[in-house]
Order: C-alpha cells, then sequence, then structure tokens
C-alpha cells in the first residue's frame, strides 16, 4: 500500500476517533449531533473502501503461506501474524465501531425529538 493511503486510512481513523471522543463527553446539541452523523455516514464509505484494501493485501499473504506450507492450518498462522492481518481488523473493527457511533448518534436525536415533542404538547 502507497504512503498516501496509509495516511488516508489512519486520518480515517483518527476521525472516527476524535468523533467517538466529542460524543463520549456528552451533553451533545442535536445540531451538533446531526453534522456528526453525516460526517460517520460519509466516513463509513472510506471505512469500507479500506476493508476491501485490507483483505485483498490479507488474501495475497495467505496465499504466499498456502503456497509455502503443507498445512493449511499452519500457513492461516503465519499469515495472520503478518501487518496486512492486523490491518484486516483494525479496519473490520473501524467500520463497526463507526456503525456503533451512527446508531447512538440516531438514538439519542430520536430521544431529543421525543422529548421535545412530550414538552410541546404539555
Amino acid at each position: 500500500m502507497s504512503m498516501i493511503m496509509a495516511m488516508i486510512n489512519n486520518t480515517t481513523r483518527n476521525m472516527v476517533a476524535e468523533i467517538q471522543n466529542e460524543i463520549a463527553k456528552g451533553n451533545l446539541m442535536p445540531e451538533r449531533a446531526s453534522e456528526l452523523l453525516v460526517q460517520l455516514a460519509a466516513l463509513l464509505g472510506n471505512v469500507n473502501e479500506r476493508i476491501l484494501e485490507c483483505d485483498m493485501s490479507y488474501n495475497k499473504v495467505l496465499l504466499f503461506w498456502l503456497e509455502n506450507e503443507a498445512k493449511a492450518n499452519k500457513a492461516k498462522i503465519h499469515a495472520e501474524c503478518t501487518p496486512e492481518y492486523r490491518d484486516k481488523i483494525e479496519a473490520r473493527n473501524t467500520k463497526e465501531l463507526t456503525i456503533e457511533l451512527i446508531r447512538s448518534l440516531k438514538y439519542m436525536l430520536k430521544a431529543k425529538e421525543d422529548e421535545y415533542r412530550a414538552g410541546k404538547y404539555q
């Protein structure tokens, strides 16, 4: 993978982590929560692209070990000890985190909307 792609991927992961930290602080206004939700939805596309790249890189490593090892289980163990496997897992974890943050923000916005409606009709 090129150095530029690595920087882009680290930036995406860092952006998701920054959003996570902001959400964890609490007391988000609905407008800011909506902005973060849009950002996360946009970043999800980048994360999916990263997963594809990592899967392809890992598959090349796994193929190498399958061709050079007598047993498939040993080849898989060798392949799972590589940076490509770590990148693959890290990309999938970033996707899971992004999806959970999206869900959390949607839930928070729905709760705020319900709270607003309840107050409006009293």
